[in-house]
């Protein structure tokens, strides 16, 4: 049964990579907030004692320019590694990686939590879960901080309900790398000492000596990132505190039902199954007063009703509560007294043909003209002069597929505005002015006249289509 189970992980993970690896495809062009921290990554391989946008190129900072503690700075660290080998492709599948990974550690957690039926239902199902799948495609930090939490949470676990004190350890050091991974970790913070409490029905947990002990390894983790906040901001929280800034500056406003509404197309029929597992265990005794569900029941709720809160949200945001959808459904359908199996396996095929839909869909909206035209121009400008500069208004996303450094168009971008910051900043310098529809689309009269004025004053050097004006690019002379 060892040698199956084992065999059975590997398969499971040889899958999930292939899926993931396969959404690194679902579109063209890398996103803004993908750049960003690919670029950092690629600037701390040069430097790893700059952390700020200082270089070639701009994230849009909500104040303190050129500080880049907003961004949590993990990921960007591993990924300066990972630079080191000199191949994007590398940089490319370290998230997919780390998402395929993330299915041993939940079939660990529910393995810990329940039993070993449970935790083989619940790796299967996390290796199509649509959002997961998705985002494990992607250069963000969600997943790589999802899997820096289960596993956090794992050494949790192991430390203080099976009484191993190196796990208690583990556990503050691995939480601490799960808030540098990503700062809303700390909503994530407050389950333990809840969970704890209850488990005791008092604060006697507090006379364990290794408890103290993980929280001072905690703080220790963090003092690097503290000792930056004193000397960029002055302060050992400032970066935390510009993340709240920022928070307040991209984005809208969604409503509290942001996640219930998406609930579908995030999680496919595991939000259906999910519901019934809570209406499962509210019905059944035993399981209400199992340690393991209330455990897992504190860390969906808490998480879901702090990430509720936040004015800005996007389904990704949700991540950090897939491992505990996941293994409670796994135990519902574990606990099925006719056609297990044939359940089990109609779930796994939904859960496929929904992660399998959703990359069609949008490789089919991606996989257009203002797409490939702007990365073709992209191609164009990784041919032009080593010392050029490139005037857009995707500064992170030009940075990072030709390494030479930009600058945001002037505002108000007019003529008179555009030669003042070349002749004040960059004269005697090769400068390029990159128009596009990806982010200008000329159904805008203001981007018609930006277009018009380009048209008028400068030397067009590249154009896609041939005949058409998807992507522009001029030679300032």
């Amino acid at each position: 049964m060892k040698k199956y189970g084992t065999k059975y992980l590997v398969s499971l993970f040889i899958a999930a990579l292939l899926l993931r690896i396969l959404f690194v495809f679902e579109s063209p062009v890398k996103g803004w907030d993908e750049t960003v921290y690919a670029n950092l990554g690629y600037d701390l391989s040069k430097n790893p004692l700059d952390y700020s946008f200082a270089r070639k190129w701009s994230d849009y900072v909500p104040g303190d320019w050129p500080k880049a503690g907003f961004r949590a700075p993990l990921l960007p660290y591993i990924l300066s590694i990972v630079y080191l080998g000199n191949s994007q492709i590398l940089v490319d599948l370290f998230i997919p990686l780390i998402g395929a990974l993330s299915i041993f550690i939940v079939y660990l957690l529910a393995k810990a939590l329940f039993n070993k039926k449970v935790a083989l239902y619940a790796s299967l199902l996390f290796v199509f879960l649509p959002i997961h799948v998705v985002f494990s495609g992607k250069i963000l930090t969600d997943v790589f901080s999802t899997f820096f939490i289960t596993l956090s949470i794992l050494f949790f676990w192991y430390g203080f309900e099976k009484r191993k004190n190196t796990y208690k350890m583990l556990f503050g050091v691995f939480l601490a790398l799960s808030l540098l991974a990503r700062y809303t970790t700390l909503l994530i913070i407050p389950i333990f000492p809840i969970y704890l409490i209850l488990r005791h029905r008092n604060l006697s947990f507090l006379r364990d000596k290794f408890i103290w002990a993980s929280i001072c390894l905690f703080f220790v983790t963090l003092l690097p990132w503290f000792f930056y906040g004193t000397i960029e901001y002055n302060n050992p929280l400032g970066p935390f505190l510009h993340a709240q800034k920022a928070r307040s500056y991209w984005g809208g406003t969604e409503p509290w039902y942001f996640f219930l509404q998406y609930s579908l197309s995030m999680f496919s029929i595991l939000s259906i199954i999910f519901l019934i597992a809570l209406v499962f265990i509210a019905c059944n005794k035993v399981m209400r007063k199992n340690y393991g569900v209330i455990f897992l029941l504190i860390w969906f709720f808490s998480f879901f009703i702090f990430i509720s809160m936040i004015p800005h949200k996007e389904d990704r945001f949700i991540l950090p509560i897939t491992p505990p959808l996941v293994i409670l459904s796994a135990l519902f359908l574990n606990n099925l007294r006719k056609y297990k199996k044939t359940i089990l396996i109609l779930v796994v095929l939904i859960l496929a043909f929904s992660t399998g839909y959703q990359f069609y869909q949008t490789a089919k909206k991606s996989y257009v003209e203002t797409n490939l035209c702007f990365l073709e121009a992209n191609k164009f400008l990784q041919n032009v002069e080593k010392n050029a500069l490139i005037i857009t208004d995707e500064s992170p996303i030009i940075y990072f597929y030709t390494k030479l450094e930009t600058h945001f168009y002037p505002r108000p971008f007019n003529l008179y505005n555009l030669k003042n910051l070349i002749n004040t900043y960059y004269k005697n310098r090769p400068v390029y002015v990159l128009f596009t529809q990806y982010d200008m689309p000329l159904d805008n009269e203001e981007n018609v006249n930006i277009k018009n004025m380009l048209d008028y004053n400068f030397e067009i050097v590249f154009r896609c289509p041939e005949s058409g004006n998807s992507s522009l690019v001029y030679k300032y002379s």
